[in-house]
C-alpha cells in the first residue's frame, strides 16, 4: 500500500504564514530602538551589576550608558530616568502612558495593603481615591487643623532634650525624630500618640522596625514575577510580611472600633479614620466599589510607614549636614533666634519668614531625598522617549538622587551649599524636575505640605532652642554620611550630637 504523501503545494501553504510572521518579527526587532544598557545574563539578566546601594550603582551605569537607560531585571525590562530632561518627559509629557504601578512583592491574605493610593494601578479606582486623599485628608484646611498637634509634639521634643541636655551626653537624633514624627503621625491618623495607641509601646516599636525592615527587602517576586513567590516564601520573607500585616492589621481595628465607640469628633475636629469612617457611613461611592474597612485600612497603612520615616529621615540628614558645616549652621541658627527673638518656640505661622531655613530643607532634599528611586511606574503604551522606543509593561525608575547630583544642573554638587537657592524658582513641589523628593505628575505625594511642615517647624525649633556640639574628640570631617539600604535612605549610623540649652 502505496504512504500517503502530502502535497508539497500544501506544506508551502501552511508555512507561509509562519514565514512572514517571522520576517515581521525580525523586521521589528531591527526597527526597535531601544535604549542603551550593559550587556545582560540570562535569565537574571542585569540584576548581578545592582549592589546593595540600587541607587549608587544605576548612577555609575548611567555615567557610561546615559540618563535614558534600559536593564534587564530578572524577568522586568526596566527603564532607568537619571536626568531632569528625562524625569520631565516621563512624569509631565508622557504622564498618562506611564503612570500605572507594577505589581508588588508579598500580595497574600492581607493584599489590601497594597489597595491603597500610592500603589493602585491606574485606573477609575486609583482617580477617587486620590480625590479622597487630596480633598479630604489632605487639603489645606485639614493640615491646618492639624497645626495645634505638631506644635505640641515639637514642644514636648524640645522639652525632653533639654532634661537631656544637663547630662552632657550624646542625644540619639535618629531615635528622637522618629519618637517625634511617630508621635505626630499617630496623633492626626488614629486621635492617641505613639506612646498612648493602647499597643505596648516596645512592641508598638519593634512593630515599626519591622515593617521599615520589610519595605527594604528585595523579593524575588520582583523581578521574576510567575516564579519569585516560591523563593520570598522559601526564605521567609512573605511569612514575615503576613505576620507583620497582621499585626498592624490588629492595631488599626483596635483603634477604628475604639472610634466607632466613641461615635467619632465634630468635623473641624476629625482626625484620618473620622474623615474616613464618615464617607464610609455616607456610603460614599469609590469609582464602581464603596469605600470599605480594608480599604481605609490601606490608605492608614500607607500614611502611618510613609509619615513616620520618611520625615524623621530628612530631620537627620539636615542636622548632619548643617554638623558638618558649622558655617552655614550658625547663620540659620541666627536667622531663626534674630526673628523669634524672646518668645521661646517657633510656630507654623513664623515660617514663612525663615528663608534661609526653607533653603536648607530644600537643599536637604536635593542631596539626601527620603525616597532616592521614586516608587516605580509602570508603563500602559508604547511611546518615545529621547528617541528611543519604550514599550508597555516596562518598569519606570526615576533616580531623584542621581538627579540631585547632576553637574550639568548643580554646580559643586556634592557640596552641601543652601545659598544656591537664593533667587531660584526651584521648588521641590512637582514643577521643577531638578528637584523631585516628592515626585511629580499624577503620581506626585498628596501630603507634601504635611511632610514638609514636620520638617521645618522641628528643624526650627531644634536650631533654636539648642546649640549642638560633637561629642568629644569628634571633628566635622568624622561624621560620617554613610547610606544604609531601604526603600527609604537613612543614615547607616544614627548622628549623635551633644545639646546645650542656648541662653
Amino acid at each position: 500500500m502505496a504512504l500517503y504523501t502530502t502535497p508539497l503545494w500544501l506544506l508551502l501553504l501552511l508555512f507561509l504564514p509562519l514565514v512572514i510572521l517571522a520576517k515581521k518579527i525580525r523586521a521589528n526587532r531591527r526597527n526597535k530602538q531601544l535604549p542603551p544598557g550593559p550587556p545582560k545574563l540570562p535569565i537574571i539578566g542585569n540584576l548581578h551589576q545592582i549592589g546593595i546601594l540600587t541607587h549608587q550603582s544605576l548612577w555609575q551605569l548611567s555615567k557610561k550608558y546615559g540618563p535614558v537607560m534600559l536593564l534587564q531585571l530578572g524577568g522586568v525590562p526596566t527603564l532607568i530616568v537619571s536626568s531632569a530632561e528625562a524625569a520631565r518627559e516621563v512624569l509631565k509629557i508622557h504622564d498618562v502612558d506611564c503612570c500605572s504601578r507594577p505589581p508588588l512583592a508579598g500580595t497574600g491574605k492581607l493584599s489590601y495593603n497594597y489597595l491603597d493610593i500610592a500603589f493602585t494601578p491606574y485606573g477609575e479606582y486609583w482617580r477617587q481615591m486620590r480625590k479622597i486623599c487630596v480633598l479630604e485628608l489632605f487639603s489645606a484646611k485639614r493640615v491646618q487643623s492639624f497645626q495645634f498637634i505638631r506644635e505640641e509634639e515639637v514642644s514636648l521634643m524640645v522639652r525632653w532634650i533639654a532634661q537631656l541636655s544637663s547630662s552632657g551626653s550624646p542625644v540619639d537624633l535618629n531615635e528622637k525624630m522618629l519618637f517625634l514624627t511617630a508621635n505626630i503621625t499617630c496623633r492626626t491618623s488614629f486621635g492617641k500618640s505613639f506612646r498612648g495607641s493602647g499597643f505596648d509601646s516596645d512592641r508598638f516599636q519593634e512593630m515599626i522596625t519591622e515593617a521599615m525592615a520589610l519595605l527594604a527587602c528585595r523579593y524575588a517576586s520582583n523581578f521574576f514575577p510567575s516564579a519569585g513567590w516560591i523563593i520570598d516564601g522559601l526564605t521567609g520573607l512573605h511569612g514575615r510580611l503576613e505576620r507583620s500585616f497582621r499585626e498592624f492589621d490588629d492595631f488599626y481595628q483596635k483603634v477604628i472600633d475604639d472610634h466607632l465607640e466613641s461615635g467619632g469628633m465634630k468635623q473641624d475636629q476629625e482626625d484620618i479614620i473620622d474623615v474616613l469612617l464618615r464617607i464610609e457611613r455616607d456610603e460614599t461611592e469609590v469609582g464602581t466599589a464603596k469605600l470599605t474597612r480594608d480599604h481605609i485600612k490601606a490608605i492608614l497603612m500607607n500614611v502611618f510607614l510613609a509619615g513616620v520615616d520618611t520625615s524623621a529621615i530628612t530631620i537627620e540628614w539636615a542636622m548632619t549636614e548643617l554638623a558638618r558645616n558649622p558655617r552655614v549652621m550658625q547663620k540659620a541658627q541666627d536667622e531663626v533666634r534674630n526673628y523669634v527673638g524672646k518668645k521661646g518656640l517657633v510656630s507654623e505661622s513664623d515660617l514663612d519668614q525663615l528663608h534661609f531655613l526653607k533653603m536648607v530643607v530644600k537643599e536637604t532634599f536635593r542631596l539626601h531625598p527620603p525616597g532616592v528611586l521614586l516608587i516605580p511606574r509602570e508603563t500602559m503604551s508604547n511611546f518615545k522617549l529621547n528617541g528611543y522606543d519604550i514599550y508597555p509593561k516596562t518598569r519606570v525608575h526615576v533616580n531623584v538622587w542621581a538627579i540631585g547630583r547632576d553637574p550639568n544642573i548643580w554646580k559643586d554638587p556634592e557640596e552641601f551649599f543652601p545659598e544656591r537657592f537664593i533667587d531660584s524658582s526651584i521648588d521641590f513641589k512637582g514643577q521643577h524636575f531638578e528637584l523631585l523628593p516628592f515626585g511629580a505628575g499624577r503620581r506626585v505625594c498628596p501630603a507634601i505640605s504635611t511632610g514638609v511642615l514636620m520638617v521645618e517647624l522641628a528643624l526650627a525649633n531644634l536650631l533654636c532652642y539648642f546649640d549642638w556640639k560633637l561629642p568629644d574628640g569628634m571633628k566635622e570631617e568624622d561624621i560620617d554620611v554613610e547610606e544604609a539600604a531601604g526603600q527609604t535612605i537613612r543614615k547607616k549610623f544614627s548622628l549623635k550630637l551633644v545639646p546645650i540649652i542656648h541662653q
